[in-house]
C-alpha cells in the first residue's frame, strides 16, 4: 500500500490531480487509515497510470475515467506501454495550444470551476517534468499577453495566477520536506512575478536536492538571513523583468559577500549580459533543465 505521496512520486500525477480524479470521476477509492489518510493499493496505481496514459494521447479526463471504469480499456496493456515517469510530452503543438487557450478562456469568464478544469488537464497531460515548461508556465505567460491585449481584467489574471500558483504550491509540497537545505530560491526586493521561481523550486525539489522556497519581494537581509541559517550552498533568484534584473543586483552582491558558494538567477529578465554584469550564473530558460544544472552542482542530498 501507498501513501499519496508515494503514488504521485510513483505514477508522476501529481497529489491534487489524484484527488481530483477521485472526486470528481471515481477513478480510484483508496482505503484509510485510521487516521484518515489514503492508502492505494498497485491496481490504483495501474488505473492512476492508464488515465495519464489516455490523456496524454488526447482523452479528456471524464472520457478516460468512463472508458477505464467502463473496462472498455485494457488498463494493463495501457501501463506496461507507459513511458518511463518525467519523460512523457503532451501530446503536440496543436493539442497544447488548445489546452492554453481553454485555460485564458475561463480566466477571461471568471469561472473558478472552468479554470481548475483547464488546469486539471494541463497537469494530466504528463509528469510534472514533462508539462511545465511546455504548458503551465506558457499558460501563465498567456494570461499576462491576454491582459496586456485587453482581453483579460487585473483581477482575473490575479485569479487565475493564483490558481497556477496554488498547483505549483501543491507539487513543491508534495515532493516531500528536505532533512537540509541546499539551495535558496526566491525574489529580489520589490519582485513580484513568483510563477517560474516556484515552478523551479519545486522541479528541484523533485529530483531529490533539499530546497527552501523564500517567495517573491525577499529584503537583502530576507536573503542573508535565509542562507546563513540553512548554510545553502547556492542562492536562486528569479528575474521576469529587467527591472526586477537590477534589483537583484544588491542581493547578490552582499551575498557574494556573505560567501554563498553559488549565486545564480533565472527567469526571463536573466539575460547573458545582466549575468556577467553580476558575475553570476545564468540559468537555462527551462526550468527542468535549471534544476538539473542546480542539482548536480550541489549534489542531490536532501
Amino acid at each position: 500500500m501507498y501513501t499519496i505521496k508515494e503514488a504521485s512520486a510513483r505514477t508522476g500525477v501529481g497529489v491534487s490531480l489524484i484527488r481530483a480524479w477521485e472526486r470528481r470521476y471515481g477513478v480510484v477509492q483508496p482505503a484509510r487509515t485510521p487516521a484518515g489518510y489514503r492508502l492505494y493499493d498497485d491496481a490504483s496505481l495501474q488505473t492512476l497510470l492508464a488515465m495519464r496514459s489516455l490523456i496524454a494521447t488526447g482523452w479528456t479526463p471524464s472520457e478516460a475515467a468512463r472508458a477505464i471504469g467502463a473496462g472498455e480499456v485494457d488498463v494493463t496493456q495501457l501501463t506496461s506501454r507507459s513511458v518511463a515517469v518525467g519523460t512523457e510530452a503532451p501530446s503536440g503543438v496543436g493539442h497544447r495550444a488548445q489546452l492554453i487557450e481553454r485555460f485564458v478562456k475561463a480566466a477571461e469568464a471568471a469561472s473558478a470551476a472552468e479554470t481548475e478544469a483547464a488546469l486539471d488537464e494541463m497537469f494530466a497531460a504528463g509528469s510534472y517534468e514533462a508539462v511545465v515548461d511546455d504548458l503551465v508556465l506558457p499558460a501563465a505567460a498567456a494570461l499576462g499577453d491576454a491582459w496586456s491585449s485587453d482581453r483579460l481584467s487585473v483581477a482575473a489574471e490575479h485569479a487565475a495566477s493564483a490558481a497556477i500558483a496554488r498547483r505549483l504550491a501543491a507539487v513543491y509540497q508534495a515532493a516531500g520536506i528536505p532533512r537540509s537545505t541546499s539551495v535558496v530560491v526566491g525574489l529580489a526586493p520589490g519582485a513580484r512575478h513568483e510563477l517560474g521561481a516556484l515552478a523551479f523550486a519545486a522541479a528541484i525539489r523533485r529530483v531529490g536536492t533539499g530546497v527552501l522556497y523564500l517567495g517573491q519581494d525577499v529584503t537583502v537581509d530576507g536573503w542573508l538571513d535565509a542562507t546563513a541559517r540553512t548554510r545553502a550552498r547556492a542562492a536562486v533568484i528569479g528575474a521576469v523583468t529587467r527591472d526586477e534584473a537590477d534589483a537583484a543586483a544588491p542581493v547578490v552582491e552582499a551575498l557574494r559577500a556573505a560567501g554563498v558558494p553559488l549565486i545564480a538567477f533565472g527567469g526571463a529578465g536573466a539575460t547573458d549580459d545582466t549575468a556577467q554584469r553580476l558575475g553570476i550564473v545564468r540559468l537555462p530558460d527551462r526550468v527542468v533543465d535549471a534544476a538539473g544544472v542546480i542539482a548536480t552542482a550541489v549534489g542531490r542530498r536532501r
